[in-house]
């Protein structure tokens, strides 16, 4: 079950925010998130004490973000063996909870072998239980470092592409500290650039239907003191059109062996966008969104979500007349079908390249893929291809 607790914040606002952490309180190990569909009008705090909560959680997008679903996954597993529940079954619910995100899966099955590993060592149920957690927290922590690092080479490539600096940088969909155990994938590059001096402007899609770039990416500017400016999705190609969008910085859900990226809807038209008009467009993404048993974009399972998210516009979370807050006012006719998938994949020949913890891969091609994948199973440092 998950029960919701405002946050009273006193003092100046943050620069980052804490999407997730384990506590344990004396009546027993919960999961607490930082519920991300009541941004930016409410910080609200989303205790799961167990797997069903968390699975709602997921599909709810009150957590979200392929490195983010990683951790929470991997949370999920501990806190079922912390509290005794069936860890197999709860590790199944969880990889299952969106498909897209190959991330979700990664961290539930390193948290399922811990466990069992210990369990195959005579371990009891609460030495199983640590040792989950103990994978989860070390995953989490790997997360952080791995952000740190995209930043680094993601800064690096952008002085590279772009030499003469003042950078003018479009991002779709949310992808900084609100989907990361750290500052985030695209957005922390975006952050590194800010804190250089070299960002002129950062232009954030809406990311329609459910707005995670009006709601997420734009509250994390603005708590960042970015200069940034929201636009419509149809807006994009009058910006491209203009001149004034210099780079475009996306992240990832999945991608596949020939380095195919499926990406929040809307990244695949962008791709088209930038390689009309000559403009580089990046993905910047763990090792762990890199998936090799996908062997190209057609391959990728997207996620179909429910039409009343396009028919419907949800109220926000504030006093609405006449409405109840978080519910959907109809803006199509009643029995309108709707089109409304999560994700699209854009080909890797629409890629300039791709920024992970491990170096850049460009250009985005399967050969270039297999090598960082194996640079990171080594542990060896950056590569570029």
């Amino acid at each position: 079950m998950a029960d919701q607790h405002p946050l009273s914040p006193e003092g100046p606002i943050p620069p980052a925010v804490l999407a997730l952490r384990w506590e344990e309180p004396p009546e027993g190990p919960v999961l607490v998130l930082l519920d991300q569909t009541r941004l930016p009008a409410e910080e609200v705090d989303l205790v799961c004490t167990d797997v069903p909560a968390l699975v709602e959680a997921i599909r709810s997008l009150a957590v979200r973000g392929a490195p983010l679903l990683g951790i929470a996954g991997a949370y999920g597993v501990a806190l079922a063996a912390a509290r005794g529940f069936d860890v197999d079954e709860a590790a199944d619910a969880l990889a299952h909870a969106r498909p897209t995100a190959v991330n979700l899966a990664y961290g539930v099955r390193r948290a399922a072998a811990a466990y069992q590993a210990a369990i195959r060592e005579d371990a009891d149920d609460a030495q199983a239980a640590a040792a989950a957690l103990a994978e989860a927290r070390a995953l989490h922590r790997e997360d952080a470092e791995a952000s740190d690092r995209m930043a680094a080479h993601g800064q690096a490539l952008l002085e590279e592409l772009l030499p003469a600096g003042g950078h003018r940088i479009l991002t779709h969909c949310n992808t900084g500290a609100l989907v990361s155990g750290g500052e985030g994938t695209a957005l922390a590059v975006v952050k590194a650039v800010h804190r250089a001096g070299q960002l002129r402007r950062l232009w954030v899609d809406e990311t329609r239907p459910l707005l995670q770039g009006a709601r997420l990416t734009a509250y994390e500017a603005a708590r960042a003191g970015m200069a940034y400016t929201l636009l419509t999705d149809n807006a994009a190609g009058s910006l491209f059109a203009a001149g004034e969008v210099d780079a475009v910085l996306i992240g990832a859900d999945r991608i596949a062996a020939d380095g195919s990226v499926a990406n929040k809807v809307g990244s695949y038209p962008l791709a088209v966008l930038a390689r009309y008009h000559h403009v580089p467009f990046v993905v910047v993404a763990p090792t762990t969104t890199v998936d090799p048993a996908t062997p190209h974009g057609a391959a990728i399972e997207v996620e179909q979500r429910p039409g009343h998210e396009v028919t419907d516009i949800t109220i926000p979370y504030v006093p609405a007349v006449g409405h109840v807050a978080g519910t959907g006012v109809p803006v199509a006719p009643l029995g309108t079908q709707a089109y409304n998938p999560a994700f699209d994949v854009t080909p890797p020949e629409l890629v300039t390249a791709i920024v992970t913890e491990h170096g850049v891969v460009s250009p985005v091609t399967a050969d270039g893929i297999a090598e960082l994948c194996s640079r990171s199973r080594s542990g060896n440092g950056m590569m570029s291809t």
